[in-house]
């Protein structure tokens, strides 16, 4: 026969399953983490600000690092003009090495990802590491964000979380009650966050 699982008061998660809950979120989150990671680095799409290092072998000089400008552009020697955001690693190569095919019989670009300041996300107000944190996976939720920001305080105000996320020029409020979240309930505000995306706790 199989135990039972005790609650709490009211139906409230034990301290033993609040703490089983929050190391799931930290098995996920942490890998997020990760921006060596060959695995999540084969998703990951670039953004406005990211750096990533270019060289083409046997070409001494065609190795530079690329910044990738605020409108999504890159330029690189011979190649000139592409487009690099919202491509991955393995797209942008693709692209370099096409425009230089025409200088350069069948030539072998690597591209690899050193920086990734475009892409973070914002932990702000009663968390115990407030700051900002790169998003390296495409499904990086909001309880993953909290994980990483080292949880709430014990005075934060658990139901009353927003993500402030800015679209099409304007800022939207979304609400997150982190105490439904923890019992089960209203998983639908768990949503995956945004580059730019600001978490407040109050």
């Amino acid at each position: 026969m199989q135990p039972s699982i005790s609650h709490g008061r009211c139906g409230r998660p034990t301290v033993a399953q609040r703490l089983a809950v929050l190391f799931l979120v930290f098995s996920v989150a942490i890998p997020a983490l990760a921006t060596n990671s060959s695995d999540l680095m084969q998703g990951y799409t670039l953004q406005p600000g990211d750096i990533v290092s270019v060289s083409v072998w046997q070409e001494p000089g065609l190795e530079q690092l690329v910044l990738v400008r605020p409108d999504g552009g890159i330029s690189f020697p011979l190649a000139g003009d592409l487009k690099a955001g919202g491509l991955t690693i393995d797209d942008l190569s693709g692209a370099i090495k096409q425009r230089l095919s025409k200088y350069i019989p069948d030539p072998v670009v690597t591209v690899t990802l050193q920086e990734i300041p475009g892409n973070r996300i914002y932990v702000t107000g009663r968390v115990n590491k407030p700051g900002d944190f790169p998003i390296v996976s495409r499904d990086v939720t909001v309880m993953q964000a909290l994980a990483m920001a080292g949880g709430l305080t014990p005075f934060a105000d658990e139901k009353n979380i927003k993500v402030l996320r800015k679209e099409s020029g304007a800022q939207r409020s979304i609400s997150f009650n982190y105490k439904k979240v923890m019992r089960g309930e209203l998983l639908e505000q768990n949503i995956s966050l945004q580059a730019g995306d600001v978490i407040v706790v109050p």
